[in-house]
């Protein structure tokens, strides 16, 4: 794949079409005003019935895992259940891609921070339901968040832990009867404040000796409101405006054994819940590099205009070799991570995976080549690109965070390095 089929452009612009009408011109509200994206974000959804395509997906998805359970009492029906559920996804999955790509590319030509509110919502929050829930949790929570009729929040960073995600928390989970007892305290999330229902992750404590760090990993589902949760105010923050971020705090907060993800605390010396962590980072690294090209696409078309307009010493400076040099460093960056992305949408097709690693690197790569384009272009543009109404100014801040969340680059490059190393 080098290009967008005819199906895709068609579907690029008629997206274009709505972020030019309802995203562009609110823009300065989403980001500077009191206005959460949510709203924004479920008129895309219905505008090209996504919400519809969300909703049948869901209840397939459903259906198969019903169906893989009920086939479970038979070793060869339990094989050929799960078989042709993974053939159903796999397909699914690669004709979706795109379809998932193009608006996140066409969105962060204006708006980052919305990109990242609907990935949380549907693809971190929904999508750890829809993956590991029970039939009845995918229906009774998983359905809404990716239909968008309700909003997720993904928990698991904490103040203490960062980068060292899994192996530093200390927000745990204390068996009561039939019940669980959740403390903890997350921050840095997104949706957080504003979330209906919040996927959290939490360290079993069940007396024993075994280290803190070692401890299985447990995954809940809460709603807002439950007693002893409380969801911050919105933070302020260097970029990413249109994204609420937040902190969770949970005290003595009671849940029975129905919102536990999966209902099941797996086997014994399992690790479901880290599994079912690190398979989110593989979504939300690739989704980085989508994110990033749009950024990048916009940042080069305002600068190559900006270069024709912008006139010093009686010539547009598009005819000096710098500024030439760095439109064409854009364009290398540009190509770079369009190729990224439709390598995946090619891997998705085909029925494969990225794994760990290869997300890590497409990650890195793009949120990196993200960040430089974006300040060669606050550069470009002199005076007025450090002024908003350039817009280059916001792109900036919002691409840094690109080499910070879903994985600090240092992260990514420990997990590049683990995967050549162990071959």
């Amino acid at each position: 794949m080098f290009e967008w089929s005819e199906e895709q452009l068609a579907i690029r612009d008629a997206v274009r079409r709505f972020v030019e009408e309802e995203v562009k011109p609110n823009v300065e509200e989403l980001e500077h005003g009191e206005t959460p994206p949510y709203e924004v974000i479920r008129k895309l959804y219905q505008t090209f019935g996504l919400d519809a395509l969300a909703r049948d997906s869901a209840k397939r998805a459903i259906e198969r895992k019903a169906a893989g359970s009920e086939s479970s009492a038979g070793a060869s029906g339990k094989t050929s259940g799960k078989a042709a559920g993974k053939a159903a996804e796999r397909a699914e999955g690669g004709s979706n891609a795109a379809m998932t790509l193009i608006p996140i590319i066409e969105l962060c030509h204006y708006c980052p921070g919305i990109v990242t509110a609907l990935g949380v919502s549907t693809g971190l929050a929904g999508g750890t339901i829809m993956k590991s829930g029970t039939p009845a949790q995918m229906e009774r929570w998983g359905l809404d968040l990716m239909t968008l009729d309700k909003v997720g929040a993904w928990a698991i960073t904490e103040p203490d832990s960062g980068s060292d995600a899994l192996g530093g928390m200390k927000s745990t989970a204390v068996r009561d009867g039939d019940e669980y007892v959740l403390n903890g305290n997350k921050t840095f999330i997104t949706n957080g404040p504003y979330a209906d229902t919040i996927v959290f992750y939490a360290k079993l404590d069940d007396g024993s000796d075994t280290p803190l760090r070692q401890r299985p990993v447990l995954t809940f589902i809460l709603d807002s409101g439950m007693p002893g949760l409380e969801q911050s105010k919105p933070f302020r923050k260097m970029g990413l405006h249109s994204s609420p971020t937040g902190e969770l705090f949970l005290s003595d907060v009671r849940v029975a054994k129905d919102r536990l993800l999966g209902e099941s605390e797996g086997k014994p010396g399992g690790n479901e819940g880290r599994e079912s962590a690190k398979g989110n980072f593989v979504t939300e690294r690739a989704g980085v590099a989508a994110m990033s090209l749009g950024l990048i696409e916009e940042c080069l078309k305002l600068s190559i205009q900006y270069a024709k307009d912008r006139m010093l010493w009686e010539r547009p400076i598009s005819e000096f070799q710098l500024i030439q040099l760095k439109l064409a460093k854009m364009e290398i960056a540009r190509l770079n991570v369009e190729n990224l992305v439709f390598r995946h949408v090619e891997m998705a097709a085909a029925g494969k995976s990225l794994t760990l690693a290869e997300a890590s690197a497409m990650k890195l790569y793009s949120a990196q080549a993200a960040s430089e384009v974006a300040m060669e272009a606050v550069q470009l543009f002199g005076g007025n690109g450090y002024m908003s109404e350039f817009r280059v100014e916001q792109l900036a801040r919002d691409a840094k965070v690109f080499q910070i969340y879903a994985g600090t680059d240092e992260i990514q490059v420990t997990h590049i390095a683990r995967d050549l190393l162990s071959r």
